[in-house]
């Protein structure tokens, strides 16, 4: 598959990717990040007062920096994130999204802000809701990834029903990758383990800013299937450590940057939570299958999607506790 640029829009194979995409959604204009405070603190589409009519959008965060959100297309009520960053030497994007035809509706998206061709994309969560429409990008894309991922994407691989997409081209050697593309610089950072085991970030230096990835959901609750709980919070924290000026999410909406800042800590909080509550049960010998009886999340026991999440989540923990989370095959990943 190739791609050129033609009067501002984007030549697929040799036809005509328009504003108006063939699956009917157009492609988005670009919006400024929020600044109202006095948003719903939410990560439900629904609950926050928008319609999946409103999805895909954009948001410019800064010079030439933008996160894509996109619903996710099993559940349509929570979004996958996307970090675009444009450079004078070709554009990088962290974290595709599910299908082939949501990552052209993103290059279509991105073909409207540059004519710059995408030379990177750094899969920082291995999950097919970031990875399975990476088979859309050109064949000339270099592929980020670390080796536990690629490890993870290998096996996967021969799963008939995974998607086909390309192999990683650029393994991370090390904790951390600098690239150099024109003037900007682009720091590709492993924090340690979190919601997948090889969790990558995304740190813009200039504009002192973190693309977390899974790492960190907007409102949320922890998906922790593939998880490891109390690494996940140390890896939260060696984040925050950064003092970065903005936390961006994987999953939630891209709210303001203040919003978002606080979220991270509130977020860290229902982590700390989930292994309180875990260790808790496990020490008064709680069979799992019965921690739902006296489970006690607290506040974050209301936010989206803690009813699937939360018996995934302590269940992880059990295992943690038990020494057993290295060996045990995770459950089937949900977001």
């Amino acid at each position: 598959m190739h791609y050129r640029i033609f009067g501002g829009l984007l030549l697929v194979a040799g036809s005509l990717l328009s504003t108006q995409l063939a699956s009917g959604q157009a492609v988005p204009a670009v919006r400024t990040a929020p600044t109202a405070q006095s948003v719903v603190r939410t990560a439900d589409t629904a609950v926050r007062g928008l319609k999946e009519s409103d999805f895909p959008r954009i948001t410019k965060l800064g010079d030439n920096v933008y996160v894509y959100e996109a619903l996710h297309p099993n559940y349509k009520n929570f979004s996958v994130n996307s970090l675009i960053v444009v450079t004078t030497d070709g554009v990088l994007i962290a974290d595709a999204q599910q299908t082939p035809e949501m990552v052209t509706q993103m290059m279509a998206t991105v073909a409207k802000i540059t004519p710059q061709p995408i030379k990177y994309v750094v899969i920082c969560a291995d999950h097919i809701d970031h990875v399975g429409g990476n088979g859309a990008f050109p064949s000339s894309v270099k592929f980020i990834v670390h080796p536990f991922s690629k490890a993870t994407l290998g096996r996967q691989a021969s799963n008939p029903n995974f998607p086909k997409i390309p192999a990683p081209t650029e393994i991370m050697t090390s904790d951390k990758k600098v690239l150099t593309m024109g003037t900007t610089e682009i720091d590709v950072l492993y924090l340690g383990r979190a919601h997948t085991g090889g969790d990558l970030e995304v740190f813009l230096p200039q504009q002192n800013l973190l693309f977390m990835s899974e790492v960190y959901f907007n409102r949320l609750f922890p998906s922790i299937a593939t998880g490891y709980p109390s690494e996940w919070v140390a890896t939260l924290k060696k984040a925050e450590a950064m003092k970065a000026r903005s936390y961006i999410p994987g999953h939630g909406f891209i709210d303001s940057r203040e919003i978002l800042n606080e979220e991270l800590v509130k977020y860290r909080g229902a982590l700390e939570r989930v292994v309180s509550e875990g260790t808790r049960l496990h020490n008064a010998g709680t069979p799992i299958d019965n921690v739902f009886a006296t489970l006690n999340l607290g506040e974050y026991g209301y936010w989206t999607r803690s009813y699937n999440n939360g018996f995934p989540a302590i269940r992880r923990v059990y295992l943690e506790l038990d020494g057993k989370l290295d060996k045990e095959v995770p459950l089937p990943h949900a977001n």
